[in-house]
């Protein structure tokens, strides 16, 4: 379907994995306060951003996502104490291996978004979705059916 589109009409499918404590309250206040955003993200709440393991991100790549944004609490503010320092560890780690793979490193992102920054949340997927939309449909790493 998004062969016979130009660039323009087409729309990224960004999967979000967002820590329950701080970036997915962050979402809400963003829905709540009707701060407009681009819809082009599926949120997958997750209890902290620690317990994304990178074979997540690399599924929904697989799986047909165009970009992946992990996003937990601000250092120090971790439910979990370490979580989110964990999450950032792995991130970088997954980052490394998705280049040496091939996948542009602008296809994934890692944020801290806490529970009151919904506004901080709305510009985030709006800059993850410009950013994606720029490189155009993934066909790296999908599944073909």
């Amino acid at each position: 379907m998004a062969e016979n589109k130009s660039n323009e009409d087409w729309e990224p499918k960004i999967v979000a994995f967002c820590c329950n404590w701080c970036t997915y309250t962050g979402a809400d206040l963003a829905g709540i306060s009707r701060i407009q955003y681009p819809p082009n993200v599926r949120i997958i709440r997750v209890p902290c951003s620690g317990r994304v393991n990178p074979f997540y991100v690399v599924k929904a790549l697989q799986e047909g996502a165009d970009g992946v944004l992990v996003s937990g609490c601000h250092p120090g503010e971790c439910h979990y104490i370490t979580g989110n320092l964990s999450a950032r560890r792995k991130f970088a780690m997954l980052k490394n291996f998705l280049a040496y793979i091939g996948i542009d490193e602008d296809r994934t992102m890692f944020s801290w978004v806490s529970a009151s920054e919904g506004d901080k949340f709305a510009q985030l997927v709006t800059k993850v979705t410009e950013r994606v939309k720029a490189l155009g449909p993934a066909n790296k790493l999908v599944k073909k059916i």
